[in-house]
């Protein structure tokens, strides 16, 4: 998909809820439905604060061809094998798995640890603090200036006219149907 005139690749996630007051007004099943029509990859939680589970990514396969991403903690590398077993990638907050690296998209929570990761890794910069819900003071801007590999933007993108300058992929959930509209918009 075509991004702002760029080539940047789509993730649709599919969000009911977060454990920073997000409660979606659409089912589970009806973002699944807009996110595998819009987004280039499809995003499913695994995390119960965000109303995921694993078996939901047994669901999500079975509903799509799309690539698929386990999003969610997943702190520990037996999380990361069980999505694998299932979906394309896992996302990794705050570490750098042993297992699968090269399925695996990283979260950083600050940029000193962005600058630990393996240069050929995929990078996701969130920018908000999963620690308390409000934005971090570290922006994408500087997260590009240290990291010139592949970096997703993610959280706080509400239209096409959010995405950053250098952006290879957007992660875009909570903001779903605003988003897809935006891009029709377009």
């Amino acid at each position: 998909m075509i991004i702002n005139r760029r080539n940047v690749e789509f993730i649709a996630e599919v969000k009911t809820m977060s454990p920073f007051g997000y409660k979606s007004k659409d089912s589970w099943d009806g973002l699944f439905e807009l996110a595998n029509r819009v987004g280039d990859i499809v995003a499913v939680h695994t995390h119960k604060d965000f109303d995921g589970s694993f078996e939901l990514l047994g669901k999500a396969r079975g509903l799509t061809d799309k690539l698929i991403m386990a999003k969610g903690y997943h702190y520990e590398d037996y999380e990361i094998k069980r999505a694998i077993d299932v979906v394309d990638y896992a996302l990794a907050v705050g570490r750098v798995p042993r297992v699968y690296l090269d399925r695996c998209l990283i979260e950083p929570v600050s940029l000193n640890e962005l600058q630990k990761i393996p240069k050929w890794c995929m990078v996701v910069w969130n920018s908000r603090d999963l620690s308390n819900g409000c934005l971090k003071k570290e922006t994408f801007e500087q997260a590009r200036n240290i990291w010139k590999g592949w970096l997703c933007q993610a959280s706080n993108i509400r239209t096409i006219n959010d995405v950053k300058e250098g952006a290879d992929a957007v992660l875009v959930g909570e903001h779903l149907r605003e988003f897809a509209e935006s891009l029709n918009e377009k």
